[in-house]
Parts: C-alpha cells; structure tokens; sequence
C-alpha cells in the first residue's frame, strides 16, 4: 500500500481483521452493513486497475469521485493514481475494504475471475453497492451465493455486460418474449475466443521469474499454490481452470444475454460438450455445448447449442449471411432471427422482412443504471439477484461439460448437483486457501 493504512497498522488496530486472516478471509468486512448515509455523490473503490479496470474505472468516475484504488500490479495502480491522486491506494482488496470502512458507498471490481466472487462477497457484506466484471465469479455456486448475499443485504448490484442496456437487445428480446414470432426451438451461439486470443488447449507453461512489479502470491489469491509462468498475468489466466472460465466465461455473458432476456436460460435439464480435448489445465482449444431445456409456463422446451474456438453452426440456419466471429440464431415457429455480433446492438429476420418495434424502457446506459440503483433508484436490469446470478450459473454449467468432454450431465438446479454423480462438485463449490473465503 503506498497511502492508507499499512498492513500492520490494520492487524494492530482490528482484532476482526486478525480473524479474518485466521479463518478464512470473511471476517475482513463487518456482516453489519456500514452506516447508512444520504448519497449525493458516490465515492467509488476500484479493485483492479488494469485492461476492463481501466475503462470502468473510467466510466465509474463519471459518476462519483474515486476515493480508493486497488491492484496487485504497480504498474496500473500508479497509472490509475496518476488521474486520481487523491485515492488512497492497495495492493489487496481485504485491506482496503477494513481501511476504507465508512469512506466508500460502492466499488468497481474488474479482477481475474478466481477473485470476483470473494471480493464481492467482501464488498457487499460491508454494505457496499457492487459492480462486478462478468461472468460475476468462477464456479456455480459462487454465483448463487452472490446473489443470496445481495439479496440478503439490498445493496445495488450489477454485472458487467454492458449489451443489457442496449435498446435493440431490449427490443428484440421483448418481441421472442412476447411469442411475436412464435416459439423458439433452438438457438445457436458462437464466439472466436479463445482462437486467437489466449491459448487454450495447451501445458502449464515454464517457471519464470515474477515481475518485479507484482505480487504473485496476492494474484494468485484463494487459488491452490503455484509458480509463476509467463502468461498468466495479465491476460492468459482466462484459459486456465484454476483461474478463469474461458470462452464461455469471457463471451458467454454477452452472448447468452439476449435469449435470457427473452426466454430466461435458468436452470436447464442437461448439458453435454465435445470439445477438442483437454488437459484439465487449460480450457479446450474448441468445445460444442449443447443444453437442454424443459418447457416453462408458456414457453416450450427448446435446445441452445454453443460453439466456441472457431467452430460455427450450420450455415444452412441462417442463409445468405456469411457468420463472423461472434453471432447468434434465434429460430422460432414464423422467423428466424440473426444476430452478427457480440454487441448485441444489430438483428435482421432471415429472409428478409421488416422488423416490427416495440416500445421497452430505455436504458441510461449501463454505468450509469448501477449509480442510479446505488443512489437509491431503480435495480439495474443485471442486478445480482434476478439477472446476473441466474445467467452466470447458466453460463459456468456449461463449463462442466466440456470438462467432462461428452457424457450427458443431468442437473439439479435446487441441489446444484449433476444427478447420480459427486464427481463434478469440486468444480461447482470451491475450496479456498487461507485468508479467502465467500
């Protein structure tokens, strides 16, 4: 910590603190929400500096004053002082959030996945509003558990995809919704990652000297103990298990987004993956996911299929569009719709046709939804609770196909099991070291 408190100032003056280091970690931030305060202006934490930390500290900052900055890597925490030189400044979250206590309403989390749902949990339990980076945490249960805490603590909350405030996802999801182009029978989904992006599909890389610049042991966190290989900071760690949730991870929320507006993708029967074969180090360098789901209500059951790492749908689905990098099929009784990216900003009816508008509420846009919602106004539509938490267990279920790589997984979505089997509970509820905990 360059400014606040030092470590040893916090142990010396918080026997809670000392606790927290002894059983787990969750003791760093009260169960008792800080005092409740009139909020005219935010006074925002940022727990991550760098690449999506950057531009969402940056767009925070337009909506309150950014009172504390934290990253386990010098390098983007001083650029981040540098264009706010009176924040106070961390290298762990766990000791921002005992030296901050009472100096800040909400905080802006954009770490590696394995560090979401702690520093989450952390956050809100201390009565913090929270914006975190999708896909919200690492495993199923994380997410269910973020959404149990926000819930029990009514702190506005949202997940970073930012396409949920997009008018024409908002429009089109509302047409599938209303049955306007009948019932959906399969949607198909893909994304280039990580092709390209990250590598997937390959070893645990050489022992290599820690930058001097960071803090492995901090980065690594509540993760199991091991030495540091190029390429897991700053960008790789999203190919690797321990630490991120790969293509579907990174691109699942943004992708998944329109259909679980419309249909709500919560809770399907079962999933099955092929992939091109793993490690169980890294992710595959490609996988086929296909989930099932039951009827609901009005809405018939219907198949989603997945493809990441360069595979791609039939192109048949959708003729006469030649299929990007990212993109989306939605084919219903009376239409077929097609989407070209992962913005979900751009949709055309296959075939051609007009497509008909719907009135829906518009969005302020997406920074600005969670500080309305921390200033006391309406939730955010990918509020923790009712949004985000449903959509990444949804997204991360998938996950467990493809390491299971083809059998068929039936799941349990009261129990967050899958039926007849405790082999994959490992990868749905974490163990954490010491000094973490959700």
């Amino acid at each position: 910590m360059e400014k606040g408190l030092s470590r040893r100032d916090v142990l010396r003056g918080s026997a809670v603190a000392v606790a927290g280091i002894a059983v787990g970690g969750t003791a760093f931030a009260a169960e008792t929400p800080q005092e409740k305060r009139k909020i005219d202006r935010l006074r925002i934490g940022i727990i991550g500096c760098g690449g999506k930390g950057e531009s969402g500290m940056s767009q925070a900052a337009e909506h309150g004053d950014i009172v504390a900055v934290c990253d386990v890597d010098v390098t983007p925490r001083m650029k981040a002082l540098t264009l706010h030189p009176k924040a106070s400044s961390f290298d762990d979250y766990r000791f921002m959030f005992e030296a901050m206590r009472g100096k800040m309403d909400a905080v802006v989390i954009s770490t590696p996945d394995h560090h979401h749902a702690i520093a989450s949990a952390l956050a809100m339990r201390q009565g913090l509003h929270t914006y975190c980076e999708k896909p919200l945490c690492r495993t199923i249960w994380e997410a269910r558990q973020i959404a149990k805490i926000a819930r029990d603590k009514r702190v506005a909350t949202q997940m970073g995809n930012q396409s949920t405030a997009h008018t024409p996802m908002r429009k089109i999801a509302a047409l599938i919704k209303s049955g306007h182009f009948g019932a959906v029978k399969e949607i198909h989904l893909w994304t280039d990652r990580a092709k390209g992006w990250w590598d997937q599909g390959t070893p645990r890389p050489p022992v290599a000297e820690v930058p001097r610049e960071l803090d492995w042991e901090l980065w690594l966190g509540p993760r199991p103990e091991r030495p540091y290989g190029k390429g897991y900071h700053p960008f790789s760690w999203r190919g690797y298990w321990d630490f991120g949730t790969g293509s579907l991870g990174d691109m699942g929320c943004h992708i998944f987004n329109m259909p679980h507006m419309a249909l709500d993708l919560s809770a399907p029967l079962a999933v099955q993956a092929q992939t091109s074969g793993h490690n169980k180090e890294t992710f595959p360098a490609w996988a086929i996911v296909h989930y099932e789901y039951p009827a609901k209500g009005d809405r018939p059951a219907f198949k989603l299929t997945w493809y990441d790492g360069g595979r791609k749908p039939d192109p048949d689905l959708a003729p006469g569009f030649e299929f990007g990098g990212n993109g989306t099929i939605t084919i219903c009784e009376k239409a077929t719709i097609y989407s070209p990216d992962a913005d979900n900003n751009e949709y055309h009816i296959v075939g051609g046709g007009t497509m008909p508008d719907i009135q829906v509420e518009e969005s302020p846009g997406h920074m600005a939804e969670f500080a309305r919602a921390a200033m006391g106004g309406p939730a955010a539509v990918s509020n923790f609770p009712n949004y985000a938490g449903p959509l990444a267990e949804t997204v991360l279920l998938g996950n467990l196909a493809i390491w299971a790589d083809g059998p068929r997984l039936e799941w349990d979505s009261k129990r967050m099991q899958v039926k007849g089997t405790n082999e994959y509970d490992s990868l749905i509820r974490p163990s954490y070291r010491k000094g973490y905990g959700v």
